[in-house]
């Protein structure tokens, strides 16, 4: 049975009470509810408030899914977000709140009560020309309520006869009303009456520019309502962060704003991340839409691996972090096994790796052996100009120079690197092992590939991207993780591997980059060429952990 405003409200007390786990923001927004109740310069209007929240079993449907076609039963969480939003009227009778800011994990059914939102808001709210929009960064952002909503209005036979669909439109002849999707193009937004924005995922928004034009273009309507759903993010300087602290700041009484309404479904600041029992802080829809199993899961991989972590505290958490991350375990790293003997390696295939960019800091090249149990065994070298150590040592003190002394740097004439040392190094490795292909980025290494490749060493271009990089990234963090990858405890190497920091796009791919400009990654950068290179060549003796139809080969 959907849950109405007697449910919604119970859900308050029992927040308030403690019977349900929440935040702090939660137990403030119904602390709020609770006293609002109580004051006489507003008030909450229950049939209007029923009215809003009876629309979703009669009318909306789910889009995907098993639910997929099945009326939309309201939990209580969700009765009491929205009983809140529709409900409260001031003396006008007009509605209280303009803005809603709603921030909680993925998978909590989010997209979809928006696109009910933006039904109801076309049809059924007594608004003459109102225009409905769903506006996001890119396009397919933005289309994704759109498209919730044209689907359930597809699938209602009521739905069907008060509105008509085109691609990228629904109108109310009635009303004269419409709802469409808007791209981040602020520009498109001139010349808009605003009656209903939703803005979904506006942690990803880079500026405040959609929020701005679309909040403008609502000035004309008697009661707007602009509607926020999100997950947390990194971008702290964001807008979607100033609407949360601002919400924030009322909940705790700091600032007073009656037409503001908000909830934030997170984790408390001493809550532990890897405790069960908080997680329902979050997910208010944990065992419903979200499930335990999917969590469960997630977690372990965070646990796991560091550059996981900030996906499933943003994502499936809601936790607002830095975007650098700390992309290697390294305990996991330093007990690696040793590789075997170069005269082993040496009769099986290897691919090689080339990171040679800046003639003033160091340069990597390093091979990679895959050997007939699926393990990857790791040989490297490094350069670095002679004259350019007792510059590094102003920042990163003697470190260089000791590694130099114990052979595990290549000091080169001069204060530019000699390409000549590295090809000479390369020719002999050519001379000695059975070379596959050779990746190289042509920033910065275009003559010496060229003389190489003039001479039949098989030079293959490997651009630093993301396509490139980051499934190689992961195929060493998971070989790393099941005890195949060996790289020799090389001072260097273990050094660059803890100064890679990553952070997941929202495709889940990742890509190495560092803090500082003193935290050198070379090493591992020529190692991710080379795998890619190896999970590109397609004979190796193993298939890849991962698939690797998005590496450029």
């Amino acid at each position: 049975m959907s849950a109405g405003v007697k449910e919604g409200h119970q859900y308050a007390l029992d927040v308030v009470a403690g019977e349900i786990v929440a935040c702090k923001w939660i137990i403030l927004a119904c602390k709020r509810y609770l006293s609002d109740l109580e004051r006489d310069d507003i008030y909450f209007d229950v049939e209007d408030s029923q009215h809003h929240l009876d629309f979703y079993p009669s009318f909306c449907t789910h889009v995907k899914g098993k639910l997929a076609g099945k009326p939309i039963e309201l939990e209580p969480w969700q009765a009491f977000g929205l009983m809140n939003i529709f409900g409260w009227k001031t003396p006008d009778g007009l509605r209280r709140f303009r803005t809603a800011y709603e921030e909680v994990a993925r998978k909590n059914a989010k997209s979809t009560k928006l696109s009910g939102v933006g039904l109801y808001m076309l049809g059924f709210d007594n608004e003459g020309g109102a225009e409905v929009y769903s506006a996001a960064t890119t396009r397919d952002q933005a289309k994704i309520v759109f498209q919730d909503a044209k689907v359930m209005g597809e699938r209602s036979p009521h739905l069907k006869r008060a509105f008509g669909f085109h691609q990228h439109n629904i109108h109310h002849l009635k009303t004269a009303s419409k709802f469409e999707p808007l791209s981040s193009d602020a520009g498109t937004l001139d010349g808009k009456n605003v009656h209903c924005g939703l803005i979904d995922e506006v942690h990803a928004h880079k500026t405040r520019d959609v929020w701005d034009v679309v909040e403008t273009a609502t000035g004309a309507r008697e009661q707007p309502l602009m509607y926020a759903i999100t997950t947390a993010g990194t971008n702290k300087q964001g807008i979607c962060y100033e609407l949360r602290e601002y919400l924030c700041k009322i909940l705790e009484g700091v600032v007073q704003d009656d037409t503001f309404f908000g909830l934030i479904y997170t984790l408390d600041e001493d809550d532990d991340w890897r405790d069960e029992s908080v997680w329902i802080k979050a997910n208010p829809n944990l065992g419903i839409s979200k499930k335990w199993d999917d969590m469960r899961r997630l977690a372990r991989k965070a646990k796991e691996m560091p550059s996981a972590l900030n996906n499933f505290l943003t994502k499936h958490l809601n936790v607002w972090v830095n975007a650098a991350v700390s992309w290697m375990n390294m305990q996991k790293w330093e007990r690696a096994p040793k590789p075997e003997s170069e005269e082993v390696l040496q009769q099986l295939p290897c691919f090689i790796g080339m990171d040679l960019a800046n003639k003033l800091d160091i340069a990597a090249v390093v091979i990679v052996v895959p050997d007939s149990e699926g393990h990857l065994h790791v040989k490297c070298k490094f350069y670095l100009p002679e004259e350019q150590i007792h510059v590094k040592a102003r920042s990163i003190g003697n470190m260089y120079q000791s590694w130099a002394d114990d052979g595990y740097i290549t000091l080169t004439d001069g204060n530019i690197i000699d390409h000549e040392y590295i090809e000479d190094d390369v020719r002999e490795i050519l001379s000695e092992w059975d070379v596959k292909e050779i990746g190289f980025d042509p920033w910065g290494s275009t003559q010496l590939s060229i003389r190489l490749s003039e001479d039949g060493a098989p030079m293959v271009e490997v651009g630093q991207t993301v396509k490139n990089l980051s499934e190689a990234m992961k195929e060493v963090e998971a070989l790393v993780h099941a005890g195949k990858l060996h790289h020799g405890d090389n001072p260097v190497l273990n050094w660059m591997a803890s100064n890679v920091t990553a952070k997941e796009d929202k495709n889940e791919n990742v890509f190495p980059n560092k803090e500082h400009k003193d935290n050198k990654i070379d090493g591992m950068v020529a190692m991710f060429m080379a795998v890619s290179r190896y999970l590109c060549h397609g004979d190796g003796p193993q298939p890849s952990i991962y698939d690797t139809s998005d590496v450029t080969c």
